[in-house]
């Protein structure tokens, strides 16, 4: 067991409180620092850069989580790319340590990573950005058969989850919307949930074709709209 002066964590955000990220859960959310991937949509860009200290430190995190006992019920690990934080595994066995119940939102870009905190966390969601052989494109050059192992593993253990897509306009058509989602029925997959990027000026959601949203809903059992 780590001692939480030994913990490194690079956090570079916090959400005091939300009722969406964590289902059934009020919850904080810790934005870890760095991310492998460079979507073209990211909305979080400050949280791309690695190697950074981060804005807070593990040990205020905590005690700063130790004021909303009996307030909060969870912690959510977003980002950024939180599998790629080393001691991740240790800050959640910490956070339950303190009573709470621990989500995490990942790109699915480390999938031993991911199968190896399954039993630990108490929810996944997991963004499937496009059509496992197309990543490349979306990510600046990102491998999609990670994704696809992180998804056999999420849906091999049981896992309660979320998987979303984030529909960018530039690059979905009902042809790829189509593959993705026939790719994610035949892993067993059966809900889906689409939601808008904005435009990096105005911060504008983007609108989306209704054929693209109805190629979704033609093969997938449920498909839920946050556009």
């Amino acid at each position: 067991m780590a001692a939480v002066s030994d913990i490194v964590l690079q956090v570079g955000g916090i959400t005091p409180f939300t009722t969406i990220d964590f289902p059934g859960r009020l919850a904080a959310v810790i934005f870890c620092q760095g991310c492998p991937w460079r979507c073209q949509y990211c909305h979080n860009r400050h949280l791309l850069p690695a190697g950074e200290n981060g804005k807070y430190p593990w040990e205020e995190v905590l005690r700063w989580l130790e004021t909303r006992r009996g307030l909060l019920e969870g912690v959510v690990f977003s980002g950024g790319e939180p599998l790629l934080q080393r001691q991740l595994p240790e800050a959640v066995e910490q956070l339950h340590r303190d009573g709470f119940e621990v989500a995490l939102h990942t790109s699915g870009v480390y999938p031993e990573r991911l199968r190896k905190i399954l039993p630990s966390v108490e929810w996944v969601g997991l963004d499937i950005k496009a059509p496992f052989d197309e990543y490349d494109v979306i990510t600046g050059g990102g491998n999609g058969e990670r994704v696809r192992d992180s998804l056999g593993f999420v849906l091999a253990f049981g896992k309660a989850h979320e998987l979303r897509c984030t529909l960018d306009p530039d690059f979905f058509n009902v042809e790829r919307a189509e593959k993705m989602a026939r790719q994610l029925v035949e892993m067993g997959a059966n809900h889906l949930v689409l939601q808008s990027c904005r435009d990096e000026v105005h911060r504008r959601k983007r609108p989306v074709s209704k054929e693209i949203i109805a190629s979704f809903e033609r093969f997938l059992p449920s498909v839920t709209c946050r556009l």
